[in-house]
């Protein structure tokens, strides 16, 4: 299944429903006037697009996500490579490596990652 695309904005608003859900449309405005600054409609018109593209589901007033984080990341990680990279994974992780030093940890957990998928 393709993951619908979640704009920054909204996903920063995903990030607060995942860490809430499910939980009540209310709520969901409470905390987004206080995390995002955002009014009741500006709420209320993300929750109806996030629907609409089906990414989230709202119940009876109850707003739980169909999209894991984990998908949304994969999905908006994979539209980075293939846009600002040209699709280019060792070109993403030669840029990634050299803005950020990487510690010797990570760097095995690269190459445990690379291994793994070797294998399949």
């Amino acid at each position: 299944m393709e993951v619908p695309k979640i704009f920054e904005s909204e996903y920063r608003f995903c990030l607060i429903l995942w860490e809430n859900e499910p939980v009540n449309s209310g709520k969901l405005v409470q905390i987004a006037r206080e995390q995002l600054g955002w009014s009741k409609a500006t709420t209320y018109t993300v929750i109806r697009r996030l629907c609409e593209r089906g990414v989230l589901k709202n119940e009876n007033t109850i707003v739980s996500s169909l999209v894991s984080k984990e998908e949304a990341q994969r999905s908006r990680l994979e539209e980075m490579v293939k846009e600002t990279f040209e699709d280019s994974m060792p070109a993403f992780i030669a840029a990634f490596s050299r803005s950020k030093k990487l510690t010797r940890q990570e760097v095995d957990q690269l190459k445990e990652l690379i291994d793994r998928y070797e294998e399949e």
